[in-house]
């Protein structure tokens, strides 16, 4: 076979780099696959726009279909992104017998269940490496070279744009607002960053990485997920005080015959190499029962980062088509068959040590009321810290406990925030000691 035609959905930011990755290394391309790979047609809404890139005559469509359908098409890159037309595109690209490579991480964590058995009856591809990390190499590390190991814990740092903000929360100590909006003017953030800032993004990837991890198929709406538009500049200079770091962190780890998947800001140590990840960059951090720790970093995010792992893929799936191998691999790196459904861990049964911070009226007694409360709930404080002493005004005051039943901790503070010398809701931040 001496050329393998592809299409391309979505010529956006990642689909024109990789449009250009594709042209200017050509040839590089063709040494490694042993095929050339020519983007015979690229459907897009806006065709008129100059992305920069010198496009055959011809390649550029407004129609899905001509992609979709073209016999001579092989593989099909998803890269609009979003539910939908994305899934019916992807669906009908399987059923027309092409393989798929896509970084739409929300797609498949949402509806990686239809997708996937639909992949295995018509015996394709479903290749998704940009999904997760940008250019980070992690899925296929855990479906390839690190496929023999029982993994124990996934820990991740998986959205630069929350990464940033905190990475500047933390170095000048400005407040969340102002940074999210210089964020916004750098082009970090999105003019609407909710999926970023509450977590959401992250969660799509955890999603994905537990699956791969754990072999169990998981319902994106049951992981827990908060993000770090609550968090002040306050938080972050307590954090420090003690020792720590605040970053956006995926938690992924395997208790018995349950599973943990959970995104929300926490607190590690300043000793520990994920707290030196900062900026835009991503981090991802596995436990194998024989590899141990190992971590991945780098640019998870950006045109040619994702790029290079979208045609990483391209080119893994051409060397198949090539050698005459249709599926070699299932997505998740398991059997189909040999997929489980393992139930989540309830957050309310998660154990943790918690930073805790009240917004209190300087008054005689309050301290002893808040501490009364977090001991009939079995809550042991670790230590504790009241800014400031103005009688009568508000101050904060942090606590930091021993472990706890995350149950406990949200019904103690139901309870304190609604005390008078309360003036705001009470900030919680869970803290991870033991990353391994």
């Amino acid at each position: 076979m001496n050329e393998i035609k592809v299409g391309l959905l979505g010529l956006g930011t990642i689909g024109t780099g990789v449009a250009k990755l594709l042209m200017t290394n050509a040839d590089l391309i063709a040494a490694k696959v042993g095929a050339r790979i020519t983007l015979k047609k690229i459907a897009d809404l806006e065709v008129t726009t100059d992305r920069g890139i010198a496009l055959p005559a011809g390649v550029l469509t407004t129609n899905a279909d001509e992609v979709l359908t073209d016999p001579e098409i092989s593989v099909v890159i998803e890269l609009i992104g979003g539910y939908e037309p994305a899934k019916r595109f992807v669906l009908k690209a399987i059923e027309n017998g092409k393989h798929v490579v896509t970084a739409n991480k929300a797609l498949l964590a949402l509806h990686g269940e239809e997708i996937y058995p639909a992949a295995a009856r018509k015996g394709v591809e479903v290749l998704f490496e940009a999904a997760v990390g940008g250019g980070i190499p992690v899925i296929s590390a855990i479906r390839g070279n690190m496929a023999a190991n029982n993994f124990s814990t996934v820990f991740g740092i998986l959205n630069g744009t929350c990464n940033y903000i905190l990475t500047r929360m933390t170095k000048e100590g400005v407040d969340f607002a102002d940074v999210l909006k210089k964020a916004q003017e750098l082009g970090y953030a999105e003019a609407d960053p909710t999926f970023d800032i509450e977590g959401v993004d992250t969660a799509h990837k955890l999603a994905l990485l537990v699956s791969l991890c754990f072999g169990t198929r998981v319902n994106f709406s049951d992981i827990h997920t908060e993000g770090i538009s609550s968090l002040s500049s306050v938080d972050i200079k307590f954090a420090r005080d003690f020792g720590y770091k605040i970053k956006l962190l995926a938690i992924g780890k395997r208790d018995g015959d349950r599973v943990e998947a959970r995104v929300h800001p926490t607190m590690i140590p300043v000793n520990n190499p994920l707290a030196d990840v900062d900026g835009a960059f991503n981090a991802i951090r596995f436990t194998g029962d024989f590899i141990g720790p190992v971590m991945f970093y780098g640019r998870g995010a950006g045109m040619d980062p994702t790029a290079s792992a979208v045609v990483g893929d391209i080119i893994e799936v051409s060397r198949n088509i090539v050698a005459g191998i249709g599926r070699r691999c299932a997505p998740l790196g398991y059997r189909d068959e040999a997929v489980a459904t393992l139930p989540l861990k309830p957050m309310g049964e998660i154990e943790s040590k918690y930073y805790i911070r009240f917004s209190a009226v300087d008054r005689p007694g309050v301290l002893a009321r808040i501490s009364g409360i977090l001991g009939k709930y079995n809550i042991s404080i670790e230590s504790m810290v009241q800014s400031g002493r103005m009688a009568g005004e508000e101050v904060p005051i942090v606590i930091m406990t021993h472990e706890a039943r995350e149950s406990d901790v949200r019904t103690a503070l139901d309870e304190i925030d609604t005390f008078d010398i309360i003036t705001q809701k009470s900030q919680v931040i869970r803290i991870e000691d033991n990353l391994e």
